[in-house]
């Protein structure tokens, strides 16, 4: 059996989703250590995991981009948290391979020294993605904009001409950063943003057709094996098991986007209505809300249970809770707000899975009624969680990992 590494960047988002992977491995007898934020090393722990904290100049570089005020700006500013946290990260994961001597490394997408320092590893390492690919495709839209997959020749003709200037906003930001951190390792220059997603000799990529848009041209390095769900175990509370259906579930980002508007819209949206709203701001103080009667505001409640019995999931567009709704057949009313939420709220549109309204737009009547619509998306969000289960889940990344180990003789 093998002892595996994984790393990860500090964002719940980013650690929930392996974790039933390292469950499913260590079922399977291998070992396995962690270096994750710090927050989440006692529950990691209690699962059995070797964990520890990432370095702590990582965490306490802030992911700022919601102070910005458009894309370009959020953009710029996530590119200076990934590569300011790239200094720390890539050192950090080395001194973990020296203390922990890994037959396998497992490294968020997200963590670009972490990625370098696994390529310069001499052994087999694998890449994990949780969010939508920043990809070119011929059988895609440009990456960012939330675009629909073109139809006919109009629509290539906007690929053709909004691609580019997309993409090469995306590279003037991103190239740069990331070939100074590849330099530190000793590592070739990356000549475009897809050839970061090309260097992991296995990238796993937590989601699957149809939510994600089906192309003939993903990378033979790349496997979509579905979400991979989970969250903190804890008890249901007893006010969730009275809670009287119809429930509707309202939440916001785990991390901070300034995003507490859509809870008051939403409130106000449905107060009155013979509806149960259930709201979780698990990066806000739920106090600084006040809710109707039909309406109770939480930081954090397990998701799953509310779910199981709800009829609309309404999002910020982030990729985690959105998919755990779809992952049940719930479908979804996205608000997107940035980074990658408005490919979230596309996919869900496309998928007819539920609907899609601009945190621009966003106004009382206008999400009441693509609540509404959404709640008439159940057979689309049914055919998603199909999708969904039919790509294998922490099974299946399990079994590509353990490929990936025999092909190197581990």
């Amino acid at each position: 059996m093998a002892r595996i590494l994984a790393y990860t960047s500090p964002a719940r988002g980013h650690l929930f989703p392996i974790v039933p992977v390292l469950g499913e491995l260590r079922r399977r007898g291998h070992e396995v250590a962690l270096r994750t934020l710090s927050s989440q090393v006692s529950l990691m722990r209690s699962l059995g995991f070797d964990a520890a904290r990432i370095n702590d100049r990582v965490e306490l570089i802030e992911h700022d981009d919601w102070r910005a005020r458009g894309p370009r700006g959020a953009l710029t500013r996530a590119v200076r948290c990934f590569s300011a946290r790239a200094r720390f990260d890539g050192p950090d994961l080395r001194q973990a391979i020296a203390q922990e001597r890994p037959d396998a490394l497992l490294v968020d997408i997200n963590s670009w020294g972490a990625l370098a320092a696994a390529e310069a590893w001499d052994g087999p390492w694998t890449a994990f993605c949780p969010y939508p690919l920043a990809l070119r495709s011929r059988d895609g839209p440009p990456f960012g904009p939330g675009l629909r997959p073109a139809r006919g020749t109009l629509g290539r003709a906007r690929d053709r001409v909004v691609g580019p200037l997309v993409m090469g906003t995306l590279e003037r930001a991103m190239l740069p950063a990331l070939n100074r951190v590849r330099a530190d390792m000793g590592l070739d220059e990356l000549t475009d943003v897809d050839s970061m997603f090309h260097r992991p000799p296995l990238l796993l990529y937590f989601t699957a057709e149809p939510f994600e848009y089906p192309r003939r041209d993903w990378p033979e390095n790349l496997l979509m094996v579905g979400p991979c769900d989970w969250e903190p175990p804890g008890e249901t509370p007893a006010w969730l098991e009275e809670a009287r259906p119809p429930i509707v579930l309202v939440t916001t980002s785990s991390e901070f986007q300034s995003d507490e508007r859509l809870v008051r819209v939403a409130l106000d949206a449905l107060a009155g209505d013979r509806l149960t709203v259930i709201v979780t701001v698990p990066a806000t103080d739920p106090r600084r809300f006040e809710a109707p009667a039909n309406a109770r505001v939480v930081r954090y409640v397990p998701h799953g249970p509310v779910l199981d019995r709800a009829v609309c999931a309404v999002t910020h567009g982030g990729m985690g809770v959105t998919q755990k709704a779809l992952a049940r057949g719930v479908p979804v009313c996205a608000v997107p707000f940035g980074r990658d939420q408005l490919e979230v709220a596309r996919r869900v549109e496309v998928a007819g899975a539920g609907s899609r309204l601009p945190a621009s737009r966003l106004r009382s009547d206008r999400l009441r009624a693509k609540i509404r619509a959404a709640m008439l998306k159940a057979e689309g969000a049914r055919r998603v969680a199909a999708g969904f289960e039919s790509a294998g889940g922490p099974k299946a990344a399990a079994d590509a990992i353990e490929r990936r180990l025999a092909a190197a003789g581990g």
